[in-house]
């Protein structure tokens, strides 16, 4: 590191203030942020340390812990009296590689509901399929432990991944179906039994879909959440760099109203994950004779509703039409119906998350100061 110019006032000096930092560990590379060269630049105007520190995963809630922690351990080191201001922006160039947990992987949008049924699977496998009939490498990890949905959705109900060797060590080889790598935990236990697993296992055999698996390089990796709120989002938050979260719901109150407790949970304070927006499926019924009829079964306009109070976009509605559900049960998702309303739905909700994610990486890249 090149050491930056300090000028002693008072107690304030380089070795207290690169001791204090010496006790701040960047969490995804598991060292110091001292030793791992992070630390860009240190200068002292009066009584006041501005630090420059650098972190390998971009996200919002990443580098805001990142702020909290060397704000703490400066003024434990220093004194309250002293004001900190931290500069937190992610590593660039070749240092960016430097991130242990899919470092090939440029966004990861984990995509939840606030309660089952309202379509949060089918809403991601098309999303998945739409997204790379667009040109982009995409992946998905089916974390729904308990109903594991994605192997039939991308007719691999058969299919088992297998492995190889890099480096000493033995990778999975996710299944690949409809441009898209997937791994599920459905892949690995028999589709007639029940999973029953409890918090920390089922935390322990997701972890391993993200950290042995070789996924290569990616545009996008997207995470198929369990209904609700759960050990899986805990951990998931923990373990894996999350660019953002997407919602989805239905149109009635009382799936809103658990849309709305999951929008909450990723605006915690300790979990902290861009909510990309909300996602409205089964917004009308559109009967196969009749195209042009909209019947607004469950409700209209309630997610766009939420959105506009949340204050966070409402990126698509889906309608409910048999097809999407006859296209899920057979394994070939319905965006791939090319030139129907069901795939211009799906295409145009693609597109609605691109430009989400091209915003937040924006936002993402401008310098975060405590």
């Amino acid at each position: 590191m090149d050491r930056a110019t300090f000028v002693p006032i008072m107690a304030i000096t380089e070795e207290a203030i690169l001791g204090a930092l010496s006790r701040v560990i960047e969490p995804d590379l598991k060292k110091d942020i001292v030793e791992l060269d992070l630390v860009r630049d240190v200068t002292v105007d009066e009584n006041t340390v501005h630090v420059h520190v650098e972190v390998s995963n971009p996200a919002l809630h990443s580098r805001k812990r990142m702020e909290e922690a060397v704000v703490f351990n400066l003024q434990q080191a220093l004194g309250k009296s002293v004001t900190i201001r931290v500069n937190v922006t992610p590593l660039s160039g070749e240092r960016g590689n430097l991130r242990k947990v899919l470092p090939h992987v440029k966004h990861i949008v984990a995509v939840a509901s606030g309660k089952g049924g309202v379509g949060k699977s089918t809403i991601t496998a098309n999303l998945a399929v739409g997204l790379a009939r667009m040109g982009w490498k995409v992946g998905l990890v089916d974390a729904d432990v308990h109903g594991p949905s994605m192997p039939m959705m991308f007719d691999a109900m058969h299919e088992r991944p297998t492995t190889i060797e890099k480096d000493g060590k033995r990778w999975i080889v996710p299944v690949e179906s409809h441009g898209v790598k997937l791994l599920s935990i459905g892949f690995f236990a028999d589709p007639s039994q029940a999973i029953a697993w409890r918090g920390p296992m089922a935390s322990k055999a997701l972890e391993q879909l993200f950290k042995d698996a070789d996924w290569g390089e990616l545009d996008i990796m997207l995470v198929d959440l369990p209904p609700g709120t759960s050990d899986i989002h805990l951990s998931l938050v923990q373990v894996v760099p999350l660019t953002g979260a997407i919602v989805v719901s239905t149109p009635q109150p009382v799936a809103l109203a658990d849309a709305r407790k999951g929008v909450g949970f990723f605006q915690l304070p300790s979990v902290n994950v861009p909510v990309l927006g909300i996602v409205e499926n089964m917004a009308w019924f559109t009967p196969a004779e009749l195209p042009g009829n909209k019947y607004y079964i469950f409700g209209q306009g309630g997610a766009r509703v939420l959105a506009q109070e949340l204050k966070v976009p409402l990126l698509g509605e889906i309608p409910l039409v048999q097809s999407i559900r006859e296209a899920g049960d057979v394994g070939r998702p319905a965006v791939m119906q090319d030139a129907s309303t069901v795939s211009t739905a799906f295409n145009e909700l693609c597109t609605a998350l691109q430009h989400r994610l091209a915003v937040v990486t924006a936002a993402s890249a401008e310098p975060s100061h405590a």
